[in-house]
């Protein structure tokens, strides 16, 4: 069994949403994910999907979205990202994948997950900006960071190793908190285009960091965990 990742899929099967403006690289951009995916992705493996999944404002908006992800293979775990407006509280998420018969996909949202020996946490982060507003920001989505990575170690024990999500690239709050608990993995998404270039990748401090924005990937899902992407880097 594998763990792959991608961020920013952006889907907008229910709302007019093209992402070409953004560049002629998205052109038929799910297409793209859904080819690759099902090339790639069996039935046991693990998807974690950092945020920007929709861009569907509400939660009753998302129906054509979460059913192109259910149609893919292998368990999925959603994070909250930016745009992502349409996200609610969990009771409300899952009784919505229940009642619409959306099977294997779950939320990163203050909480943890076990896949082999790996700990699943995370938290969408924020920008680092300075003003008084987002360092607020910033001091609670580093609390959410501390309590997803306690609740993992607590339910699954110390000795497996963590991989943190994250939507934002992590500002250097997170890295530290990360630090505190041997995070050994971090991906994250959020840039795209000409911000590629600001990305923080390889091994800093004992982490070792990606960036699977979905056009950084080329639209391709990313192998994380114990893949030789990662064996190569550390």
């Amino acid at each position: 069994m594998s763990i792959y990742a991608i961020a920013d899929l952006h889907l907008s099967f229910g709302t007019n949403k093209p992402m070409e403006i953004f560049g002629s690289n998205w052109e038929n951009h799910t297409e793209k994910i859904r080819k690759n995916w099902e090339e790639t992705v069996k039935q046991d493996d693990l998807v974690l999907l950092p945020g920007d999944f929709s861009w569907a404002m509400y939660l009753s908006d998302t129906y054509q979205d979460f059913a192109f992800l259910n149609s893919l293979p292998g368990r999925k775990i959603l994070l909250k990202g930016n745009h992502d407006y349409w996200w609610s509280t969990l009771a409300s998420m899952y009784r919505y994948l229940e009642e619409n018969n959306f099977k294997n996909i779950d939320f990163l949202q203050n909480n943890s997950y076990e896949y082999e020996n790996y700990i699943i946490a995370g938290t969408r982060g924020w920008s680092t900006l300075d003003c008084e507003d987002n360092k607020k920001i910033l001091k609670r989505e580093n609390i959410r960071l501390e309590l997803s990575l306690q609740d993992g170690i607590k339910k699954y024990g110390e000795e497996k190793r963590i991989i943190a999500c994250m939507h934002y690239p992590p500002a250097p709050e997170f890295i530290e908190t990360m630090k505190k608990y041997n995070v050994t993995q971090c991906i994250y998404g959020h840039l795209h285009g000409p911000s590629h270039k600001d990305r923080i990748e390889g091994i800093k401090q004992g982490i070792n960091f990606k960036l699977v924005s979905s056009d950084y990937l080329d639209f391709k899902l990313c192998p994380i965990g114990d893949s030789p992407f990662w064996d190569k880097m550390s």
